[in-house]
């Protein structure tokens, strides 16, 4: 006979299916998950499943947006536009470094919860800074679409790096920036001088110095 299923006594909720997914997604990607893994380790049958979720997308979905939620509940309510901004965009970089799978739902569906999220929080904030109404979608979906790429770039170099056994930061970038000091002088010269400065590099600086560029071209918008 085959073994029988612990089934869970207490109530099943769609709370507790995300934050399962999650761990699973966390622990090993988003091949994974299954409703099979997910029913295993919820202790229920598939079917309690399906009644909160329709299918993997619809919990790939949940799952992004509860993580884009508790990023958007670290934004302090006082926080002055500019400084609101500043942290929204650096908790979804590091939220993204903690669970590499969020990167790819942003972009399978910009109508998603998550997406929404974050769109919502930077164009409300541009508007309390006082960039013209005009200049909002524009602005907004720059800042937005620099904020999720980068991070989405991020967490994949750090994927490569694990997979490839080089762990080491300090030693990946020095490789990296060996090799373009010594590119031809007459077809890199940019890239060439800028090998010391890839070499000594802070990821979260650079990142929030390329959010600064953007909200001071915000600026010189406001009259």
């Amino acid at each position: 006979m085959a073994p029988r299923t612990e089934r869970r006594a207490d109530a099943l909720s769609k709370a507790k299916i995300v934050e399962a997914a999650i761990a699973i997604l966390d622990a090993d990607g988003e091949a994974a998950l299954t409703f099979r893994a997910l029913a295993a380790r919820l202790s229920t049958g598939a079917g309690a499943i399906y009644w909160h979720v329709a299918d993997k997308n619809d919990l790939l979905a949940a799952a992004a947006d509860d993580i884009v939620a508790q990023v958007m509940a670290k934004i302090p309510a006082e926080a002055e536009p500019r400084a609101a901004i500043r942290a929204m965009a650096l908790n979804v970089f590091e939220a993204v470094d903690a669970h590499p799978w969020v990167g790819a739902q942003f972009f399978r569906d910009p109508s998603r919860p998550a997406a929404l999220r974050i769109l919502e929080g930077v164009g409300r904030q541009l508007h309390a800074l006082g960039v013209p109404e005009a200049a909002q979608f524009d602005t907004a979906t720059a800042l937005v679409s620099y904020i999720l790429g980068v991070a989405g770039q991020n967490a994949a170099n750090a994927r490569q790096a694990r997979e490839s056994g080089r762990t080491d930061r300090s030693a990946f970038l020095g490789e990296i920036a060996d090799r373009w000091a010594a590119l031809d002088p007459e077809q890199h010269p940019f890239v060439r001088r800028m090998a010391a400065q890839l070499r000594d590099h802070g990821d979260r600086a650079q990142f929030l110095a390329g959010v600064d560029l953007i909200l001071a071209g915000a600026a010189s918008l406001i009259g």
